[in-house]
């Protein structure tokens, strides 16, 4: 098996900072970091037996979740921590927040350590669009976005960049939300609606979109707002006793989900009954299973996030970065002249 790569320095890492991660994404435009990350997801999902896969480990307090989400394969090992706290917003912090690393499996080194706060927004919204254009109605142009915080914009943008869709109809509970999203994307292309409540929302949407962000159970969707042949994009419900949707719609949906281990735990499955049948989206992608059926068909991505669309964000940035200024290396790894002799590179530390 050989390295990842071999610096010249092993004691340096490069490090994608927020500053750079915001440059790199203008440098190759947001679509097109949308479209390039889901076909990095499509292309590990659709080796998924070759990884190393477990739930994420979770630490749960009142507040939120802090989460470590580790995945692999035979030549690289991803991770990412994360943190969901719905409060944030009251005291000005991001309800998530994230970092991760990127190393190789036949040295242990890390090859890349990157914010992914901004790279979590965009690899969500890829992964919600990669499964849409599997799963949604054929020809689908308009899409309900219901809860227009951080995440939206970049759900409205990806679903362009994969499926075309260019008529969004909005909708959230603080007004603010919605007036963000408009003044960000009011010059690009869409056809806007502000809609006055949920049910006015979803009101000709082919595509669901559901990503609020409260910690609890909730009922964002009423059965009898969700109309044959609708595709649910159901992102917000991604922890245990957080959901979006009323279980009468689970149970008249074809439901795909990530890792089911996972989201029965977190999505909106865990509802349900432990054995409710459920496809893994990797089998749609390598043809193992059938996508959406029916044009009448109920169709949700449950979706909670799994440790395999981090790894492919990471080795999409580890790719693209190296093409440009838009990193710096970290001096994070201890490197002795003799690597037996750790505590001597410590004394002589102080001789200069």
């Amino acid at each position: 098996m050989t390295a990842l790569h071999t610096p010249a320095t092993l004691n340096l890492v490069p490090f994608v900072s927020v500053d750079h991660m915001m440059k790199l994404v203008l440098h190759l435009g947001v679509e097109r970091v949308l479209a390039d990350l889901a076909g990095y997801i499509a292309d590990d999902f659709r080796r998924w037996p070759e990884f190393d896969k477990t739930p994420r480990i979770a630490a749960h307090s009142p507040d939120g979740v802090i989460e470590l989400m580790p995945a692999a394969d035979r030549r690289a090992y991803g991770f990412k921590y994360v943190n969901g706290h719905p409060k944030n917003t009251a005291t000005g912090r991001q309800t998530v927040t994230a970092f991760g690393m990127l190393a190789d499996v036949a040295t242990g080194y890390p090859v890349l350590l990157t914010e992914m706060t901004i790279l979590t927004a965009l690899r969500t919204a890829a992964m919600s669009a990669l499964a849409a254009r599997h799963l949604a109605p054929e020809g689908a142009t308009t899409m309900a976005i219901i809860g227009n915080g951080a995440q939206s914009e970049f759900q409205a943008l990806a679903f362009r960049a994969l499926l075309g869709i260019d008529r969004l109809r909005l909708w959230d509970t603080d007004p603010a939300a919605t007036a963000k999203f408009r003044r960000n994307l009011d010059a690009a292309g869409f056809t806007i609606t502000a809609c006055r409540s949920a049910e006015a929302a979803v009101e000709g949407a082919e595509i669901i979109t559901t990503v609020t962000a409260d910690k609890r159970r909730a009922t964002i969707l009423s059965d009898n707002m969700v109309g044959a042949g609708v595709h649910l994009n159901a992102v917000g419900g991604d922890c245990p006793g957080k959901t979006e949707l009323a279980a009468g719609i689970l149970t008249r949906a074809d439901i795909f989900v990530e890792y089911a281990p996972q989201t029965r735990i977190e999505g909106e499955i865990q509802q349900l009954a432990p054995d409710h049948p459920v496809t893994e989206f990797w089998q749609v992608l390598t043809g193992d299973a059938p996508g959406r059926r029916a044009a009448d068909a109920v169709t949700l991505f449950d979706s909670v996030g799994f440790a395999i669309e981090d790894f492919s964000a990471l080795r999409y940035i580890r790719d693209r970065v190296a093409e440009t200024p838009f990193a710096q290396d970290l001096d994070l790894l201890a490197d002795p002249d003799d690597p037996r002799d750790l505590y001597g590179m410590v004394m002589r530390a102080g001789q200069g």
